[in-house]
């Protein structure tokens, strides 16, 4: 699955650090996300939209 979390964290302007703590993960559950080694759950997917205000479709695709 791919995903474009670094985009969204460089437009709010928020580190690894601080977008883990507002949806409740590590820094290091986030950094596997963004370099496609860790699919999240779905239930941290919703998470992660609904900080960025967002479809879970902007911030992931699915590739095979």
């Amino acid at each position: 699955m791919k995903n474009n979390i670094k985009v969204w964290r460089a437009k709010k302007d928020i580190t690894q650090e601080e977008l883990a703590k507002k949806v409740g993960v590590t820094r290091q559950t986030i950094n596997a996300i963004e370099r496609g080694k860790y699919d999240p759950s779905l239930e941290l997917a919703f998470g992660l939209a609904r900080f960025f205000d967002c479809m879970i479709e902007d911030i992931f695709s699915y590739e095979k």
